[in-house]
């Protein structure tokens, strides 16, 4: 059966199906469609892009199909998905929308939606979305003219969400912190400096003049060695490296070490617990984070729950518990009593807000957990089977299994956003971790090709 939606909206190549300008144009109709007949309130959009020079076209696109069904869109620019998920609460909207491929090469792009409360869509809005797209049964509805949307520059969107940014830290005054902030030629390249520059910190930018196409480039989130050659070649505190969307972020020390999302979690957790502010003294987390983890938390006396694989996975975990600390490895890190999604440059001031009032270095902070040696590797696939019908598959992964003995893991998964396949091993020894993802590597290239 066709699908449009993957694991974090609808994502493609550029101009090529689905994410194409005839695709979108039925997708601005069936949002405007779903949200107008679902009586969700103001029948307004937030729109926003990140610097993929696809997202012109897109916008364009979404824009006239949302207004052809009359629904206001309001036009706010490049901003971080975080900051259209916020804006989309601040401005009373009915839905926002995000054009972006988060960290996938510029010819990716993709659309991610949220709901009135800034939200990611339910499965079922989603599906009831893709049902009208699908049978194009909205290509020839018209309405009057006189009850046509209209499109607005929102001029002052940077500046509403700079302005949330700093008081989720109470405008925390960051002077004496020298940082590295690597935008990713991506959606914060104007407004990530800002921030930290308004809150008094030192801020040496990098890779904040995208062209359309060098965004994600060999920097940013997936690339932090990069960030941290440049934090030793400024003598800086703390080097931030942002995803293309500004949702996710990775961290290194002074010495360039990296730090990532399961040490934010962990120091922030710490510091919630105690303070008393981290409800049910519980984190959310996914299966994909280190046993070291783990341990740390039970050492402290902090509940972990884990999820699957997936932010939106960690978000449903957390508003179903009432929870407000959750996140991933991989730098999707959600502060519930101020964002509803991952937010890198919120996650970063959170960091920063710590590392002032302690006194303490970031690597002071991050030895907080024991780490066990890991390893995630990503192989490209020809095709997705399932695992388990795969024999060789499931036999290597029955022998690693039991080499590791209930001292590490091993998990396989496909990639929901790109055509890979994921391995990651945890052992007590980097010996055990390289053995076992050579040879789980060799078996999955030659029965996915």
């Amino acid at each position: 059966m066709e699908k449009l939606f993957g694991t974090d909206g609808i994502r493609g190549r550029a101009n090529c199906y689905p994410i194409t300008p005839e695709v979108a144009l039925q997708v601005g109709k069936a949002i405007a469609h779903v949200f107008g007949a679902s009586g969700h309130g103001s029948r307004r959009a937030v729109l926003g892009k990140d610097t993929r020079l696809s997202g012109y076209m897109l916008e364009t696109a979404l824009t006239s199909g949302l207004v052809s069904m009359g629904m206001d869109v309001f036009l706010v620019g490049v901003l971080p998905t975080p900051a259209v998920a916020h804006l989309t609460r601040s401005l009373a909207a009915t839905v926002g929308i995000m054009l972006t491929a988060s960290h996938n090469p510029y010819d990716d792009n993709g659309i991610k939606i949220f709901d009135q409360n800034g939200f990611k869509l339910s499965d079922e809005l989603e599906a009831e979305i893709e049902r009208h797209v699908l049978k194009g049964d909205l290509s020839g509805e018209h309405i009057r003219s006189d009850t046509m949307g209209k499109a607005y520059r929102i001029e002052d969107a940077r500046g509403r969400y700079i302005e949330f940014a700093k008081s989720t830290v109470g405008n925390q005054n960051l002077s004496g912190l020298r940082l590295v902030l690597d935008c990713s030629n991506g959606a914060a390249y104007r407004i990530g400096p800002w921030i930290f520059e308004e809150l008094g910190a030192k801020v040496h930018r990098a890779f904040d003049a995208p062209d359309g196409y060098n965004i994600n480039n060999g920097c940013g989130a997936l690339h932090p060695e990069t960030v941290g050659a440049l934090v030793r070649q400024h003598h800086a505190d703390v080097g931030i490296a942002l995803d293309g969307d500004a949702d996710r972020v990775v961290f290194t020390d002074h010495e360039g070490q990296v730090v990532d999302g399961d040490r934010i979690l962990a120091m922030c957790a710490l510091e919630f617990h105690a303070r008393g502010q981290l409800r049910h003294d519980t984190l959310v987390v996914t299966t994909m984070s280190n046993l070291g983890l783990h341990e740390a938390m039970a050492a402290h006396g902090i509940r972990v729950i884990t999820t699957d694989v997936g932010d939106r996975m960690v978000i449903d975990a957390m508003r179903t518990g009432g929870y407000n600390l959750g996140g991933e490895k991989s730098g999707h890190v959600i502060f519930m009593d101020y964002v509803t999604t991952g937010d890198g440059i919120i996650t970063a001031l959170q960091v920063l807000r710590l590392m002032k009032q302690r006194g303490v270095s970031l690597r002071e902070l991050a030895a907080c957990i024991r780490e066990y040696p890991q390893q995630l590797v990503s192989l490209p696939v020809a095709r997705k089977l399932p695992l388990d019908s795969l024999p060789a598959v499931t036999a290597v992964l029955d022998e690693a299994r039991s080499a590791l003995d209930g001292r590490g893991r091993v998990i396989v998964r496909y990639s929901g956003t790109e055509p890979k396949v994921r391995i990651l091993v945890e052992a007590a020894s980097e010996d055990l971790v390289t053995t076992w993802v050579q040879r789980l590597s060799e078996v999955l290239q030659r029965e996915l090709g």
